[in-house]
C-alpha cells in the first residue's frame, strides 16, 4: 500500500523535530548544548497554582470526564481577566471556550470553518500552526506581511483583490512569534474596519500578551468597538504562568466562531483534566505578581542576551515582547541560509537556535533565540559564539591568503 496520504503530502517535515534530533545526537556524544531552540519555559509553575492542582487531584469526583467547553468557573475567570486587563466585557456562556492550549484551538477552529479550497490570509513568517492548521483542513494559504505599518492595509487589499475565491479569514499574531513585533491599538482598528467591509473573519493569536517589556502592554483586538462581530482571540496559560505542559488556553470573542469551535471539540475531546482547569481558574483569579516575576526574569535574560552577544560580535535587536529574540544571521554566514547556520552554531558553538525559515520563506536570513536558559548559560553561549566567530575570521583570512 502507498503511504502518500493527501494531507501528509501537504505537510513538510517539521523543522523543530529535525533540530531536536540534531540536539539529541550532540548530547548523546557528551556535548553540553545550550538550548535556545524551542520556546519551552524553563521556570516552574507558580506554587499556588500547583497547590490548587494537588488539592483538587485528591478529590476522586474530579477524575472523570470534564467539559469540552471548559468548566463554568474557568470560563468566568477568563471573562474576569478580559474585564481587568482589557476592559472588555465577555459573556462566559457564549463568547469564550477553554482549549487544550492555543495551538489546539487554532487547529480545531480551522477545521470548523474551512471548506476545501478556501483562502486564508496568514502572515509570513509566522508560527507554523497559523498556516498549517488551515492547510490540514484543506485550505489554501496566501501570505501577507507581518509588519503592522502603513503599507499593511494596502497589502490586504491586494491579497483580497487577487484571491479566488475571496479569503474567508485573516490570522494575526502580536506580539509576534517569531519576529517579536508588536502592534498598536490603531492598527487593530484599521484591520477590523477593513475585514468588516470585506466580510473576513479575524483570528488573533495573543499568546504573549503578558510577556512585554519596557512598560508597553499589548492591546487586545477585542478592545476595538465591534471587533466581536468578526474576531476571535486565542490566549494561553503556557507562557504567562509557565504552564506549557498543562495545555490550557482559551478562544474568546465572536459567538458564532466560538459555537463552531465548541461543536467540533464536542466530537473530539472531553476538555482538559478537571484538576488542571481548577488550577487554571485559581491562576486567573489569583494575584498578578507571579506574572510580573516571570516577565522580569525574561526581561533580564533579554538584556543579558543582547549585551553579551554584541560583545561577542553578533548584533541582535532588543525585543519589546515575547520570550524570543529575532536575530539576523551575521553577514558572513547569510549565504549558508538559516538552517545551515543553525547547524553550524550547534556543531561548533554548542548552541541550539531555531532557523528562521522554519517559520516561512520570509524568515530566511534570521534565527529565533528562545530565552529559556538562565543568565549564566546565556553568557556562556555568548562566549562560545565569540570563540566560534573568531575561528571563522581566521579561516577567512587564511582562505584569502591562500588564494593570492
Amino acid at each position: 500500500m502507498g503511504s502518500e496520504f493527501h494531507r501528509i503530502k501537504r505537510l513538510p517535515p517539521y523543522v523543530f523535530s529535525e533540530v531536536n534530533q540534531l540536539k539529541l545526537a550532540a548530547r548523546a556524544v557528551g556535548k553540553d548544548i545550550i538550548d535556545f531552540g524551542m520556546g519551552n519555559p524553563d521556570m516552574p509553575t507558580p506554587t499556588h497554582i500547583v497547590d490548587k492542582m494537588q488539592e483538587t487531584l485528591r478529590n476522586p469526583k474530579t477524575h472523570g470526564y470534564s467539559a469540552s467547553r471548559g468548566i463554568n468557573g474557568l470560563r468566568k475567570a477568563v471573562a474576569g481577566f478580559y474585564a481587568r486587563r482589557f476592559s472588555v466585557e465577555i459573556d462566559p456562556e457564549t463568547e469564550t471556550i477553554v482549549t487544550l492550549g492555543s495551538k489546539e484551538g487554532l487547529a480545531n477552529l480551522a477545521s470548523a470553518i474551512t471548506t476545501p479550497g478556501d483562502v486564508i490570509l496568514v502572515p509570513n513568517p509566522s508560527y507554523p500552526i497559523h498556516q498549517f492548521g488551515f492547510i490540514i483542513a484543506g485550505a489554501s494559504v496566501r501570505n501577507v506581511p507581518v509588519l503592522p505599518d502603513r503599507n499593511y492595509i494596502g497589502a490586504l487589499e491586494s491579497a483580497v483583490r487577487h484571491s479566488v475565491p475571496k479569503p474567508i479569514a485573516l490570522v494575526l499574531n502580536y506580539p509576534n512569534n517569531p519576529t517579536t513585533i508588536t502592534a498598536p491599538f490603531e492598527f487593530y482598528e484599521e484591520v477590523v474596519s477593513f475585514c468588516k467591509s470585506h466580510e473576513i473573519y479575524i483570528l488573533s493569536d495573543l499568546a504573549y500578551s503578558e510577556l512585554y517589556f519596557d512598560g508597553h502592554p499589548p492591546p487586545s483586538i477585542l478592545e476595538v468597538s465591534g471587533a466581536k462581530d468578526i474576531a476571535v482571540e486565542f490566549t494561553s496559560m503556557s507562557k504567562s504562568y509557565s504552564m506549557a505542559g498543562w495545555r490550557v488556553g482559551f478562544a474568546t470573542g465572536n459567538s458564532e466562531l466560538i459555537s463552531a469551535l465548541g461543536r467540533v471539540k464536542s466530537y473530539l475531546d472531553y476538555g482538559a483534566f478537571t484538576p488542571i482547569q481548577v488550577a487554571a481558574t485559581a491562576a486567573l483569579n489569583g494575584p498578578d505578581s507571579c506574572i510580573q516575576d516571570i516577565r522580569e526574569i525574561y526581561k533580564k535574560r533579554r538584556d543579558v542576551l543582547v549585551a553579551s552577544m554584541a560583545a561577542a560580535g553578533w548584533e541582535i535587536p532588543s525585543p519589546q515582547a515575547t520570550m524570543f529574540a529575532w536575530a539576523p544571521v551575521p553577514d558572513k554566514f547569510k549565504h549558508l541560509g538559516s538552517i545551515e547556520f543553525s547547524k553550524l552554531l550547534l556543531n561548533e558553538a554548542d548552541v541550539a537556535v531555531s532557523p528562521g525559515v522554519a517559520f516561512g520563506e520570509y524568515g530566511e536570513g534570521y534565527v529565533r533565540i528562545s530565552l529559556v536558559e538562565n543568565e549564566q548559560r546565556i553568557r556562556q553561549a555568548a562566549r562560545n559564539i565569540k570563540v566560534f566567530l573568531a575561528k571563522e575570521l581566521v579561516k577567512g583570512k587564511e582562505t584569502r591568503q591562500s588564494g593570492v
